[in-house]
């Protein structure tokens, strides 16, 4: 979104979108979609409808209006009614908890909050169920205690809030992506291929891809996304030649989809990530049969959140947890090394 200010007089959020010379003379609608794209094209109509979208001072409830270049797009975005969702008991392994902090190894799978198409069943609605009312609320959408996520499909290590204070501490831990404090994220990749050198950097932008909405990409002029990676053991294949790695991953900043983004952007995608990967599914047959149907159970992107490291929201101790393989994930490294 180009740019976002809040109305002093109403409270709510604004975007403002500059149309410029290359975009022509297209439909309103279209260039929100665009420039927009954190807001669903349904969201966008909605709000056109409702008058919320104006040029100038006047509303423009036409969908199919069409912009002219140097025209100011003012977005009104009334305050979100508080979502409620309900405690579910869901189970979960819970690696610490105390009257500030609950960290868990996510299993995959699990959604850690309500969205669309996932209403339930979501780490929210068992933080609810297990830690009651003290949950720390986030913005004008209730997303008790959480200060950062894991894919659905990737599994380890996530630290919620249970107070208000602790949600302030860790999430300007978090923002500071251990810069300067003592923040460390450190996951467990299983890649295609075999990078040239022991590790790296991958210093890409990464924004909203431009035709598909569910995944994002390296583009110019994205948001700065830093990852650091160490190759910990290669893997051969059925035919004794190199096929897959395991890489250690360490996050500088923390955008969506971004190790699995920047492994993808350097050609070694992750192993079973159907989003990113789709292109290396025929690597599959240099594997061994066996290494081939440990893949195959796995169904989902080989990504495990191993390693999280914070400064405790009220002591100020340097926490420090590892998490090990889940079973699917260790059975299909142990038939990798045997070259199964």
């Amino acid at each position: 979104m180009d740019g976002e200010v809040r109305n002093a007089d109403t409270g709510a959020d604004q975007l403002e979108v500059t149309v410029v010379g290359d975009e022509g003379s297209p439909r309103l609608d279209r260039v929100l979609a665009t420039r927009c794209p954190d807001l669903s094209r349904s969201r966008l109509k909605a709000l056109i409808l409702a008058g919320q979208v104006r040029i100038g001072t006047a509303p423009v409830r036409d969908p199919a209006y069409h912009v002219g270049t140097g025209d100011t797009i003012i977005i009104d975005l009334p305050e979100p009614a508080p979502a409620e969702p309900q405690g579910e008991r869901i189970a979960l392994d819970i690696v610490h908890e105390d009257d500030d902090i609950i960290v868990i190894d996510k299993p995959a799978g699990l959604v850690v909050h309500p969205a669309a198409g996932h209403a339930t069943g979501t780490l929210v609605n068992a933080l609810i169920a297990h830690c009651g009312t003290s949950l720390s609320g986030i913005g004008g959408v209730r997303r008790p205690g959480i200060v950062h996520r894991l894919d659905k499909d990737t599994s380890g290590l996530l630290v919620a809030a249970k107070n208000d204070r602790a949600h302030q501490s860790l999430t300007a831990q978090f923002a500071d992506h251990g810069r300067t404090g003592a923040l460390e994220r450190g996951y467990l990749a299983f890649a295609w291929g075999v990078p040239s050198r022991p590790h790296g950097t991958v210093d890409a932008p990464i924004d909203r891809h431009p035709h598909a909405r569910e995944k994002m990409a390296v583009r110019e002029g994205g948001r700065e996304a830093v990852t650091h990676w160490e190759v910990r053991e290669t893997f051969n294949g059925a035919d004794g030649r190199p096929v897959a790695s395991l890489l250690e991953c360490r996050l500088e900043t923390g955008r969506t989809h971004q190790i699995r983004v920047h492994l993808a952007h350097i050609g070694h995608p992750l192993l079973g990530d159907a989003v990113y990967g789709p292109h290396f599914k025929t690597k599959a047959n240099q594997l061994g049969l066996e290494s081939q149907a440990a893949l195959s159970a796995l169904a989902r992107q080989a990504l495990h959140a191993y390693l999280l490291v914070f400064e405790h929201p009220s002591s100020g101790e340097i926490m420090h947890w590892e998490a090990a393989l889940p079973q699917n994930l260790l059975t299909l490294k142990l038939k990798l090394q045997a070259a199964l």
